[in-house]
């Protein structure tokens, strides 16, 4: 191996306790200015990725070049393909705006059902999870999102429901990369990782629309709609059960996602769910929907009654982003259109950087590649399919420039926080503070299968992908349950389980919501701090369904 830059994870001759609490300065601020300060996100996320260069350079000895490189290397990560993918799926719900298509599919929905708590687990629940299983990377969020702005929640309320309920699909997002990650990183089967997210990811799943419901709109308003939340839960939960044990990752949420909304539109056939003031009345609410009440279910007004025709060509558009999706994901076609990406050493970084132990079983150099897949990317097949639904849809090209001048305006600071915090993020990982916090998490012995899971969740919230998370400390997890005695295979998958529950914190994931329903400043600050006591809650429970499994015989 030759020489470079050797991480060291102990600073100033200091303990793994006074290291930890050093290396969490970044995110630590990143909390204080959101959640007590409420500045918006893009300034904390810069001020984060400050915080976290002078980390690197004044506590780890990281040299300039390195750090900057590093930061560099995250933010254009961030751009591409992360701010790529939003581009282009808020590009896609324009157009339908554009050509009065979102009437129509407003009014199809309102067909199925007037309910506000059906609706929400149609789309935020299971139609989200769909396009969290074709593409991921925050396609979910802001389609599943603008959709439900357009039916008339406010933003707050679509933004709340679609982060909750973007948690146990993630891990088996993007045709199942994450997991397949994992096992690339870890050299574990990819067959008994599957399996063991699935069990764990499963019993999440299942109370998962319950809760959706009972957060945001109160006990009373949750016991009305039981049949809907038991059948979307049990659909979902036992066909990921049996898919990630017994199928593989890359269909998992597809077919999971598809059983619960065939589930919800069968139930909604033959039973109707009672309205009721006290969703109206809720304090949590209407403190989230706003004082326009608009979370109400009463009926979506219907001016117009369309025909089965005009209602397809209505949904053509996200049909096409299914059809583009699961086109890009086909494993034969991927490949030809890979033969177009640009992949090239990261200058400054790449192989510079030196992991050691204990973070590593060996010392390590630490790769940075960048990988331009500009014609593979999901963004690319979420451009195709805004592009051929303006040509379908008759739009004029001056009309379709417009909409994508009016997008790229919108997502100036979004895409600004998404960089920053993907830099702040890259410039922790090569600095070698994000394995001093691993080993602090480690370090905690005999509750380690419950700290396990929040590994995963910092890891999460900092890179905003569970891909990265695992990637990030896959590894770790595995030597750490090797010197424990624990199961490898358990503890890697509790990375990416647990990981799952800190998509709704991330500041990119939140970035991508504020744009995709026009958020407030104010209200983005309201939805970080309403998301981050539900992302606690659910992480622990995660580590505590893992201790059971880790020393319980079930």
């Amino acid at each position: 191996m030759s020489s470079g830059w050797l991480q060291a994870y102990f600073l100033f001759g200091q303990g793994l306790a006074v290291s930890a609490l050093i290396a969490t300065i970044p995110t630590l601020l990143l909390l204080f200015l959101l959640a007590v300060l409420r500045k918006p996100a893009w300034i904390a996320a810069v001020s984060g990725l400050i915080a976290a260069l002078l980390l690197a350079i004044g506590a780890y000895g990281m040299s300039t070049v390195h750090a900057l490189s590093a930061a560099a290397y995250g933010a254009c990560f961030g751009i591409f393909p992360i701010t790529w993918i939003v581009f282009w799926a808020l590009v896609l719900y324009q157009v339908t705006v554009e050509t009065a298509k979102f009437e129509v599919i407003k009014e199809s929905i309102g067909a199925i059902t007037s309910d506000r708590r059906m609706q929400a687990l149609l789309i935020a629940f299971a139609f989200g999870a769909f396009i969290e299983g074709c593409a991921g990377f925050g396609t979910p969020v802001a389609v599943a999102a603008a959709m439900m702005v357009g039916l008339g929640f406010s933003s707050l309320y679509a933004s709340s429901l679609c982060l909750l309920a973007n948690t146990a699909p993630v891990a088996f997002g993007s045709i199942g990369i994450p997991v397949i990650t994992l096992a690339g990183i870890t050299g574990l089967p990819l067959a008994q990782l599957s399996g063991s997210v699935g069990r764990i990811c499963a019993p999440i799943s299942f109370f998962l629309p319950a809760y959706l419901i009972l957060v945001t709109s109160g006990l009373s308003a949750t016991l009305e709609v039981w049949p809907a939340v038991l059948v979307s839960g049990g659909a979902f939960a036992i066909v990921q059960f049996l898919v990630s044990n017994f199928i593989g990752p890359q269909l998992t949420d597809i077919l999971s996602s598809l059983a619960a909304m065939i589930g919800l539109i069968v139930l909604l056939r033959v039973w109707t769910p009672r309205s009721s003031s006290e969703i109206r009345n809720s304090r949590q609410t209407m403190a989230l929907a706003g004082a326009d009440g608009r979370l109400s279910a009463e009926s979506v007004a219907h001016g117009h009654q369309y025909s089965p025709r005009e209602v397809l060509a209505a949904w053509m558009p996200y049909g096409l982003l299914v059809v583009f999706v699961l086109l890009w994901g086909y494993q034969p076609f991927l490949s030809t259109l890979n033969k177009a990406s640009l992949t090239f050493p990261w200058p400054h970084l790449n192989n510079e950087i030196v992991r050691t132990p204990p973070v590593m079983k060996t010392a390590a150099q630490y790769a940075a590649v960048f990988n331009f897949n500009w014609l593979s990317a999901s963004g690319t097949a979420c451009m195709f399919a805004a592009m051929l639904s303006a040509l379908l849809s008759g739009m004029r090209p001056g009309a379709f420039a417009k909409v994508l001048q009016i997008v790229a305006y919108k997502l100036i600071r979004p895409t600004v926080t998404v960089a920053s915090m993907l830099a702040m993020a890259f410039v922790m990982n090569y600095s070698g503070a994000t394995g001093t916090l691993g080993l602090a998490f480690s370090a905690t012995g005999v509750l380690f299968p419950f700290f396990s899971p929040l590994m995963g969740w910092l890891g999460v919230f900092l890179t905003g992908s569970d891909t990265a998370a695992n990637a990030l400390f896959g590894n770790l997890q595995v030597v750490s349950a090797s010197r424990l005695g624990l199961s490898p295979v358990l503890i890697a998958a509790a990375n990416s389980a647990g990981g799952v529950m800190g998509k709704m914190i991330s500041l990119q994931t939140i970035a991508v919501a504020a744009a995709a329903t026009n958020m407030s400043v104010a209200d983005q600050s309201k939805l970080f701090r309403f998301t981050l006591r539900h992302s606690i809650l659910l992480a622990m429970v995660v580590g505590v369904e893992v201790m059971l499994y880790a020393y319980v015989r079930l």
